[in-house]
């Protein structure tokens, strides 16, 4: 809309603003200036969450029935399990549901408006539709608003729109449809105005505004469970129907064969005991918050630890440009003169009379930034200080020609100007949008001094022009005129100079990276609010595509819903390798498409346009050098260095990490077996339990616990790069490792059977050293069965495990705490372990190490089974 009828629907008049008591009114009529939040989830709503799962029910099952049957000590060791992950899940999920408070904290401002007349600062709450604000260099945009007048205005609205420039600013309307980068005429609540002054009116308040309508979508986007998580609960879901199935059939088995009912209770709370895994989420934490660390160091800071799985499974990277793939720091690449061009860094200083050094002075005089040390810092506007930085050569020209005169940047005119003294005259720089610095051009400087500048000159200059913008570089005009005096028309008569080119240059090691997930199997794609043709060049540099890029604007995609588009359409969009100027509810759907197609997404952002995206994302990575607050609070991950090549080498560690999960899984799943066989057996076979309920838990407790994590202290094999994506939906046990499973559990069982039968009847030991020789062989045979878990086919002596320190620290421990539980009075009287002799203890050691032998004969004998179609 033209200004006068922005201004009339508003019904205010410029000149004096609103009353008060106009303004009152609409504070109640539109509330006030604020993001709407929904209600956090409570504490206690956060707590309980954490005991909704099956696994958490039959636990608390069997604590309570093992009060009821007076084992408090039992009741108070499952109790302990439950408070110990419950505690971890709440302050993780507590932290979570905080992650919006950072959107709040933009609305905690002051802003000035004219009211009654006059210029009054107010609470940026109490600022309403129809206000009109006075802008200056500095401000932040408390609301949407509406240009009414202004010089100079420029805007960083990074933080929306994704742009890494500086956007300029005019009250001139745009055409209807304008994607929200575009809009000239408008300032929206959340940016910052960086240079220039102006007037504006308010347009759209709190949740009106751009800002609050992402911050809803932000609110909205779910953060699903992560495939580890949802692995995980599959796994538990599976093992409660199968506990409670095998336990059944005990019970009635022993029934029938005439054992009280209230035993075969308390063998089955035993049975329930033994099969679930109760070390697995301490084991799972432990080694995830390893993980964590291990990523710290690495410059990546994960904020869940479910994340540092889902890297590993990532099969989609959605990065964006600006500081990720780029160095976030625009660079001077090229001068284009008369005749040449110059690429730089050029290796020799421009000489006497070349026209080099005159772009190159004029560049630095027609500026308004201040580079500080020369080094990256400085401050102003990123092109000026890429221009400053190009002309450090020439600083002794720049200083001999003081400033005495500037014309401020211009949307009409699209060039500014600054005056000089230069000797007994003036020297007029100026620079600009190269057809509006052509246009005002009459003469071109060449290498032998001045000559007109030609129709064919011109059509010249805007080719080289057009195909420098075609590859993506930025350029600007500079022009130059030399006077008497310093009151002459500065856009007039002027000598084209040449052009200047800058790009944000690619970060060195990003190809590499890219290169390398690619390898692995990771499709990489570009999600911009920059140009087309600049994400384009970045993308082909970068290595992302080839030198034909698909690239899909984001007015293309303005109604693009996953839901309903054809599936023609959504293979269209989902091949893209780049996505421009995207708005953020495109971005959040186009995450929600890869997903629906079975992807696991990481999407990479910085500004509050992003967080709906990363809040969505299997795994959102936000930029912790330029990114928001908001940002880092929605995101799964925060990278210090934003560096894509960090991500490279978490996707990396992320895949370490779940070959290691894998792997205690299985050990600690085919110990677990072993306990619910020996028992279930035994009573099948009306023999007394061979272990009590009690002793199952401390070996679930103690044995399993601390093989299992060093299991997980693995450091991978190096080659996690070159291999696929896991399938999304694949399980963390398959069939391969069930067969593994029963397998070693079977060996557990069999020699602990044999130990507990002779011990009774070979040994003739009473049923309490009987037990006890049953409880030191399994234990001892779970320890050693820490040697089956490498990869198939790997010998004995030849593999990671022999090698880790940490298994042979966690075997020693483990090995103290049995015998604890066999010779101190106190521990094996709780646990109801009595001396064997002897002879018991040579009988349980031997059988014990029959587990290790059986199960690397297993493992050699069927490499091949085990490795057909194992996934990376």
């Amino acid at each position: 809309m033209a200004r006068d009828d922005v201004l009339r629907q508003l019904d205010v008049d410029a000149a004096s603003g609103l009353s008060t008591p106009e303004a009152r009114e609409r504070l109640l009529r539109f509330g006030r200036n604020q993001l709407r939040r929904q209600k956090p989830k409570s504490a206690l709503l956060i707590l309980l969450h954490q005991f909704k799962g099956l696994i958490v029910w039959l636990l608390l099952a069997a604590a309570g029935l093992s009060l009821a049957f007076g084992d408090t000590i039992e009741a108070a060791a499952i109790a302990v399990i439950l408070v110990l992950n419950g505690t971890i899940g709440f302050v993780t999920e507590f932290r979570a549901a905080r992650s919006m408070e950072a959107l709040f904290r933009i609305d905690k401002v002051r802003t000035r408006v004219r009211r009654d007349g006059k210029v009054q600062a107010i609470d940026a709450g109490d600022v309403v539709p129809g206000d009109i604000v006075i802008l200056e260099a500095g401000d932040i945009v408390t609301a949407d608003l509406r240009v009414m007048s202004g010089d100079g205005l420029q805007c960083d609205e990074s933080v929306l729109s994704g742009e890494s420039l500086p956007t300029e600013k005019s009250q001139a309307p745009v055409a209807p449809g304008t994607v929200l980068a575009d809009r000239s005429s408008m300032l929206f609540k959340g940016t910052a105005l960086t240079g220039g002054a102006g007037e504006a009116v308010v347009v759209a308040t709190g949740a009106d505004s751009e800002l609050g309508r992402i911050s809803e979508l932000v609110q909205e986007a779910s953060s699903d469970a992560s495939p580890l998580e949802k692995r995980l609960e599959d796994l538990g879901n599976r093992l409660i129907w199968v506990t409670f199935a095998f336990a059944a059939l005990v019970i009635g088995a022993g029934v029938v064969q005439g054992h009280p009912l209230t035993d075969m209770i308390q063998t089955g709370v035993a049975l329930a005991v033994a099969a679930i895994p109760e070390g697995l989420p301490v084991v799972a934490t432990l080694c995830l918050a390893r993980g964590m660390l291990l990523m710290a160091n690495r410059n990546a800071l994960v904020r869940r630890l479910s994340s540092v799985e889902t890297l590993g499974s990532t099969t989609m990277i959605l990065t964006d440009k600006t500081g990720t793939l780029t160095e976030n720091r625009m660079t001077v690449v090229r001068y284009m003169l008369e005749g040449r061009d110059v690429d730089l860094p050029q290796t020799e200083p421009a000489r006497e009379g070349d026209p080099l050094g005159l772009a190159l002075t004029i560049g630095a005089l027609c500026n308004n930034s201040d580079p500080g040390d020369g080094a990256r810092g400085g401050t102003g506007d990123p092109m000026e200080l890429a221009l400053m930085r190009a002309a450090k050569a020439e600083a002794p020209r720049i200083e001999a020609t003081p400033r005495v005169k500037q014309y401020a940047f211009d949307t009409d005119s699209r060039m500014m100007a600054t005056v000089h003294t230069d000797g007994p005259g003036f020297l007029y720089a100026v620079k600009g949008a190269p057809e509006a610095v052509m246009a005002a051009s009459t003469t071109v400087l060449t290498g032998d001094g001045l000559r007109p500048l030609t129709a064919e000159d011109r059509v010249e200059w805007a080719r080289r022009n057009d195909e420098a913008a075609a590859t993506g570089l930025r350029c600007l005009g500079l022009a130059m005129k030399q006077s008497g005096s310093d009151d002459e028309a500065p856009y007039s008569g002027l000598t084209l100079v040449g052009l200047v080119c800058l790009a944000d240059p690619l970060r060195t090691d990003v190809p590499a990276a890219i290169s390398a997930c690619r390898r692995a199997g990771i499709r990489v794609a570009m999600i911009t609010g920059d140009h087309a043709e600049t994400a384009a060049r970045i993308a082909r540099d970068a290595g992302i595509c080839d030198d034909r890029p698909v690239v899909i604007n984001g007015a293309d995609l303005v109604e693009f819903d996953p839901g309903s588009a054809g599936a023609e359409d959504l293979e269209r969009i989902r091949s893209a390798d780049v996505y421009a100027r995207i708005a953020p509810e495109t971005k959040l759907a186009l995450v929600r498409s890869f997903q629906d197609s079975g992807q696991i997404v990481a999407v990479t952002g910085d500004g509050v346009n992003d967080a709906p995206a990363l809040k969505k994302a299997d795994i959102g990575i936000a930029m912790g050098q330029r990114g928001t607050q908001v940002a880092h609070e929605a995101a799964h991950m925060v990278l210090r260095d934003d560096n894509f090549a960090t991500i490279a080498e978490a996707v990396r560690q992320g895949r370490v990490i779940f070959s290691n999960i894998r792997r205690f899984v299985v050990y600690l799943m085919s110990c677990n077996l072993s306990e619910v066989m020996v028992v279930g057996l035994a009573v099948g076979f009306g023999l007394p339990a061979p272990l009590l309920p009690l002793q199952i838990l401390y070996l679930n407790l103690v044995t399993d616990v601390f093989p299992a994590f060093a299991l997980g202290m693995g450091r991978g094999s190096g080659d996690e790069m070159h291999r696929p994506p896991r399938d999304p939906k694949q399980p963390i046990i398959g069939r391969a490792e069930w067969i593994q499973i029963t397998m070693l559990g079977s060996f557990l069982t069999a020699t602990t059977l044999i130990a507990f039968a002779g011990g009774l009847w070979f040994l003739d030991l009473g049923a309490a050293e009987a037990t006890t020789v049953a409880f030191v062989t399994i234990s001892l045979g779970q320890l050693w069965n820490v040697f089956n878990a490498p990869e198939f086919g790997v010998r004995l002596f030849a593999n990671d495990v022999y090698r880790s320190a940490y298994v042979w620290g966690a075997l020693g421990l483990c090995l103290a705490l049995i015998a604890l539980a066999i010779w101190q009075p106190q521990i094996s009287q709780v646990l109801g372990l009595s001396y064997p002799g002897r002879h018991g203890l040579m009988l349980a050691v031997g059988l014990s190490a029959m587990n290790l032998i059986l199960g690397q004969l297993f493992l050699m004998a069927a490499p091949r089974l085990f490795q057909r179609g194992r996934p990376a």
